[in-house]
């Protein structure tokens, strides 16, 4: 999945789960935790693989259920004031959708389920055939682009498309949650520069 994708998926499932439970849209500070956290898998894996060969393939302990599993218990276990536990709840939700979009993805090809995405390190993946290192990134986008450029809408890219207007949508309906908290500290840094 792309990095819009799981952004999507993950407010997508962040703002029913807050009305649902709370009767309220998702706001502030937890939005920008959540897209945080829908990152987050990503931003461990692929420069641990991609760039350092930590890792043989983009899909290691960032997306390993064992791992999260783990951070979930450390994180809910250690946050006690109810701003942040609602910031690491948001978090959690983010990287918990990511790996879960990461496993169910292969689905759209008509491929089956991702399991070995997401079992590190019981499971370890099959190394790439080649190494391209950080390029890897920007040859999936080129080929992203080239299927996007002929203009034949596959389901997956219709699905993708779908799902991006979907959450703006949503997101919008939602009152932009997050842009004021992004605002706000914008403009605390500049009163601090200003101030020295």
């Amino acid at each position: 999945m792309w990095p819009w994708e799981h952004a999507a998926v993950g407010y997508v499932c962040y703002s029913a789960a807050t009305r649902l439970l709370g009767g309220d849209p998702p706001d502030g500070d937890p939005v920008l935790f959540l897209a945080v956290g829908t990152q987050f898998p990503d931003l461990v894996d692929k420069p641990l693989s991609w760039g350092l060969g930590v890792f043989p393939t983009g899909y290691a302990a960032g997306h390993s259920v064992l791992v999260l599993l783990a951070l979930t218990l450390l994180a809910l276990g250690g946050v006690r004031d109810d701003g942040r536990r609602r910031n690491a709840v948001a978090f959690l939700v983010g990287a918990w959708t990511h790996v879960a979009g990461d496993l169910l993805s292969p689905l759209r090809a008509g491929e089956p389920l991702g399991i070995d995405r997401v079992l590190w390190p019981v499971v370890e993946r099959e190394p790439y055939g080649d190494d391209l290192g950080v390029e890897r990134g920007l040859v999936y986008f080129r080929e992203y682009l080239a299927d996007v450029g002929t203009g034949d809408l596959s389901t997956s890219l219709a699905l993708g498309v779908a799902l991006g207007v979907t959450s703006v949508v949503l997101w919008l309906v939602d009152g932009a949650p997050g842009v004021r908290a992004i605002t706000t500290r914008v403009e605390a840094f500049a009163r601090r520069r200003r101030g020295r």
